[in-house]
């Protein structure tokens, strides 16, 4: 990452950071009684993420390639799930209409409000502002394997509340139609055309992966940085007030 995008992308963490928990903060009660009332449990959820790629380890691989090995860091988010929704199945993707979201939750997730508390691991400078979204440890090395160059995503750039694949895709990472990807779908995606396997979060992922190594790249000149990420940060609100990407 080029140095002069590193300190302004810090200055401006720690600027929008400070902003967005004094607007949001008053907002907290009131999002914490709405999912408590109806799914009593814990309000905050803490979920150990997967941050900046740091350098490869040698490990078990089936094609002896080194297993790829990311900082991690406990990520603070509004509660969208059931209590222990994840006891009997472990770690998983969210899917587009999750059985395990809750009514309150799947408001917070369109509208993105269940991102709000990680403006506090923004301040701690585990996250930024905009990057590509942080997965949990496990599900990032699973993809990792799978996804060519899926790690590439979080080398030197730290994952982000919202990011370029947020503002441009649906919640699960399908093309919106609108989308500059909408007329290429049906050629990236299911390339072996294996019946059932249509519309998988895997070719999803892979839709994301091609914006978040736009934005990586875009951090290597100041110029082309500062046009992406006011662009994206302006674009955040009217995602979240459409609740686009449903």
């Amino acid at each position: 990452m080029d140095r002069a995008v590193r300190i302004a992308k810090r200055l401006t963490d720690l600027v929008g950071a400070s902003i967005g928990l004094a607007v949001t903060l008053p907002f907290y009660p009131l999002i914490a009684a709405a999912i408590y009332l109806e799914s009593p449990g814990p309000v905050i959820l803490r979920q150990k993420r997967a941050g900046e790629l740091r350098d490869p380890e040698p490990g078990a691989h089936p094609y002896g390639l080194p297993r790829p090995v990311f900082r991690t860091f406990t990520m603070y988010k509004f509660r969208s799930m059931r209590p222990e929704a994840e006891a009997l199945t472990g770690p998983v993707l969210a899917t587009r209409d999750d059985e395990r979201t809750t009514r309150v939750g799947r408001f917070l997730r369109r509208t993105r409000i269940d991102e709000m508390p990680q403006f506090w691991n923004v301040l701690l400078g585990e996250m930024s502002l905009v990057g590509p979204r942080p997965e949990r440890p496990e599900l990032a090395e699973q993809l990792a394997m799978a996804i060519p160059y899926f790690e590439e995503r979080m080398r030197d750039v730290k994952p982000g509340i919202t990011g370029l694949a947020q503002v441009s895709l649906s919640y699960t990472g399908k093309p919106l139609p609108e989308s500059l990807l909408s007329p290429f779908e049906s050629g990236m995606t299911n390339p072996f055309k294996v019946e059932g396997a249509e519309d998988s979060l895997a070719d999803h992922m892979r839709m994301k992966l091609l914006y978040d190594l736009a934005y990586v790249a875009a951090t290597e000149d100041f110029k082309a940085f500062l046009a992406l990420e006011l662009k994206i940060l302006l674009e955040t609100p009217i995602v979240m007030l459409r609740a686009k990407g449903t």
